[in-house]
């Protein structure tokens, strides 16, 4: 679905890896690393991994404080 609406494989590897990322202690795989790696350069995997890590821990501590969504982001269907 994402192919046809013409987001870049490179998207849809960050997404992968984000779907994948430790919500606990799991880890990502080597084979998707490299994908990343490869799509985005180092600088952009630090990146990237920076904003999950800031959009993980903002979710567990507005969830541990009951706070609901401010409707910043909605879903298109």
């Amino acid at each position: 679905m994402c192919s046809a609406e013409g987001v870049p494989d490179a998207k849809i590897d960050a997404l992968a890896e984000h779907e994948t990322s430790p919500l606990s202690d799991r880890d990502v795989d080597d084979a998707l690393f490299e994908r990343v790696l490869a799509a985005f350069g180092e600088a952009a995997v630090i990146e990237l991994t920076a904003v999950i890590a800031w959009e993980n821990a903002s979710s567990k501590f507005n969830r541990a404080l009951r706070i609901g969504a401010q409707g910043l982001w909605r879903r298109s269907d």
